[in-house]
């Protein structure tokens, strides 16, 4: 006879191959527990420990709360994304000490708690909180599981739980107060219809950004050992992923950080230091409302002069546009920021700080993505690419300023669009 370990077993097998008769027949063994004592609730517990377990052997291999729930509602849709939130909720009663706050703090973000009063009646609280069935809950649970089990190491970007590692720079780190400051005034520059008010807006977050990520890598200067760079992962979901991993590139490199885009996984990987990544993350969310707000826009005026109804070359090509256009202009603006503060502090103090920091970066994308690759991107249509140019030109800027892991999978440098090229830069 079966225990439920093996019917667990069985049914993601069977999830995993091609036979969709042959699924269902062992999701239907699942739901009744055939052959198992209390049957249903034996499979429930057998499962819900099965998926807290496989939760957590991902964390030693790089991937984080916020990256695990990002790919399963990506992959498996919004329900599934919640039900490994619930689990990630789980593990963290498990996890040895230490568990840094960041990691905590990931999990409240997440709205990931123990709601529930036993994990062996997890998945039948989960399905009515859901207003789902069993089968349809047992089902999303085996499909949490395969991919769970199945996704591939990734860089490591901060020592997981029950792991001491030397200090990590991470994002959103320091001058809380101030980055609280930069936050109001993009949403405001973001709601704001009159451009001037959001240049203003937007205006003053650069001057208060730039010169926290100054000052911060003076003080960090005259630390020891001081923090080695660290990185965040920022989601870039269809539509359009490759504009918007375009448009994390222009930022980081305005911003002193690198980024890599693992188009398989969903996401891009930035490196740097606490105040530059913030920057980045700020901005990046910033640019993108403003971008896709001014591409809905010009495909608006596109139809109502009787353009082509060709909109997804149209959208992508003006993404991979204002991208380019916008790295441009942030730039500019950082490199004025540098020369200001160097006239301020001394160029022959400020720039060797800079540039040391810069090399570590660098070595810390050498040592996460030895095998990183470019990928370079296209354009197709004209007027798509005229218009982002022209939004771009328009748009409220905002602020510029453990072991290494082998990774599985494809990351990409991003390359300028054919028959484009960055003014006065090569490509990458």
């Amino acid at each position: 006879m079966p225990d439920a370990d093996a019917l667990v077993a069985d049914a993601l097998a069977a999830a995993r191959g091609t036979d969709v008769r042959a699924a269902e027949r062992q999701l239907d063994r699942l739901v009744v527990g055939v052959g198992v004592p209390d049957g249903p609730a034996a499979v429930d517990a057998a499962l819900t420990a099965r998926l807290v377990r496989g939760v957590g052997r991902l964390w030693p291999r790089g991937w984080q709360p916020v990256d695990l729930v990002r790919i399963a509602t990506r992959r498996l849709g919004p329900a599934a994304g919640r039900l490994v939130a619930d689990l990630a909720a789980a593990q963290r009663r498990v996890q040895p000490d230490p568990v840094p706050a960041w990691w905590d703090e990931q999990l409240a973000g997440l709205d990931a708690a123990v709601w529930w009063d036993d994990d062996r009646r997890h998945l039948t609280a989960w399905a009515a909180r859901e207003g789902t069935d069993r089968i349809a809950a047992l089902r999303d649970a085996v499909d949490v599981l395969a991919l769970v089990e199945g996704l591939p190491p990734i860089a490591v970007l901060r020592p997981p739980p029950g792991v001491i590692a030397p200090a990590t720079a991470v994002g959103r780190g320091g001058g809380s107060r101030m980055l609280d400051r930069v936050r109001a005034l993009l949403a405001k520059a973001e709601s704001t219809t009159f451009p001037a008010e959001a240049e203003a807006l937007t205006g003053k977050a650069q001057e208060l950004m730039a010169r926290h990520s100054i000052d911060a890598a003076l003080v960090e200067a005259t630390a020891e050992p001081g923090d080695a760079p660290g990185g965040v992962r920022l989601g870039t979901e269809p539509p359009y992923p490759g504009a918007k991993a375009l448009l994390v590139q222009e930022v980081a490199a305005a911003n002193r950080c690198e980024s890599v885009w693992s188009d398989d996984l969903g996401f891009a990987t930035v490196l740097g230091f606490p105040a530059d990544l913030a920057a980045v993350e700020l901005l990046y969310t910033s640019l993108l409302v403003q971008a896709t707000a001014a591409m809905l826009r010009g495909r608006t005026e596109r139809r109502a002069r009787g353009g082509s109804r060709r909109t997804k070359a149209y959208d992508e090509s003006f993404l991979n546009a204002f991208a380019l256009r916008i790295g441009e202009r942030l730039r500019a603006a950082a490199d004025e920021a540098g020369r200001e503060a160097a006239r301020e502090e001394g160029g022959e103090r400020l720039l060797p700080v800079l540039a040391s920091r810069a090399t570590a970066v660098r070595e810390r994308l050498d040592d996460l993505f030895p095998g990183v690759t470019s990928k370079r991107l296209t354009v197709a249509d004209e007027e798509g690419w005229a218009s982002g140019t022209s939004a771009a030109d328009r748009a409220a800027l905002g602020p510029a300023g453990s072991a290494p892991a082998r990774v599985s999978g494809t990351a990409h440098r991003l390359r300028p669009p054919t028959g484009t090229r960055r003014r006065g830069a090569a490509d990458t």
